[in-house]
């Protein structure tokens, strides 16, 4: 994974020397994975996914395979230790096309030999279930309290599938205005262009609005206008300090 960036406050200097003043949030957009939820533990994955091709593994060998294939490049997970060149272009677009997204992970667990019939398929069918993913604690509970302070949320994502029924089965799409999806909108952060559209969605200036993520790429939102803060992404389960969000908001 690529290191964090540094947190960025989202407080604007007041040049006329009275100090800092906090600037008026009227909306958050909130990175998906590593902020909002994380895949499940990899062992775990591999377990269903060999469940659904019929076969039951031990734990031990769940466990190897599982290693295997974070070296080989998980979605959600581990940046892959070395693209095969066949599948270079394919990861390149994984985060504008449908297509690339599926083809580029399956393509990534194929060089591991499982000895299971369809298991690279089930592996990736399993990161578009609601279970193949665990909401952290702090999420609920976050999106509702800025729901009922009037503040606008959009979830903004690099990823090639659609994580709305995600957010259905959770319960937690009427706590979410829109989703501005990578795949969906033709752009990846950090580009700008991006953070534009989310704001658009919302009705807000990006002045108005604070980024919230846990990697460089949420931080561009900065070049675009918006303020950022750069959460360290936490194991599934834990919770992720994402409730500082609340603090940051000017008080009424």
């Amino acid at each position: 994974m690529p290191d964090h960036a540094e947190p960025t406050s989202p407080v604007v200097p007041d040049v006329d020397g009275r100090g800092p003043s906090r600037r008026q949030v009227r909306a958050v957009l909130f990175d998906f994975h590593g902020t909002l939820a994380q895949v499940e533990e990899p062992s775990q994955w591999v377990l269903a996914a060999a469940s659904a091709c019929g076969v039951d593994l031990d734990r031990a060998r769940a466990t190897a395979l599982a290693d295997r294939l974070l070296t080989a490049g998980r979605a959600g997970g581990p940046l892959p230790a070395r693209v095969p060149p066949h599948l270079a272009e394919l990861w390149a677009d994984r985060d504008l096309y449908e297509h690339a997204h599926r083809g580029a992970y399956t393509g990534l667990a194929e060089t591991v030999d499982a000895g299971i019939d369809g298991f690279a398929e089930a592996l990736y069918e399993r990161v578009l279930t609601p279970q193949g993913w665990v909401p952290y604690p702090d999420t609920a509970p976050t999106l509702a309290a800025l729901r009922a302070a009037d503040v606008r949320v959009a979830v903004v994502s690099n990823i090639g599938f659609d994580i709305r029924p995600l957010f259905d089965a959770w319960g937690l799409a009427d706590l979410v205005d829109a989703h501005v999806l990578s795949y969906e909108v033709g752009r990846c952060k950090p580009d700008p262009a991006i953070f534009w559209r989310a704001c658009g969605m919302l009705g807000v200036d990006p002045e108005e609005s604070l980024m919230v993520g846990d990697t460089p790429a949420d931080a561009g939102a900065v070049a675009a206008g918006c303020a950022a803060l750069i959460l360290p992404a936490a194991d599934p389960g834990r919770p992720n300090a994402l409730g500082s969000v609340l603090d940051l908001l000017p008080t009424p």
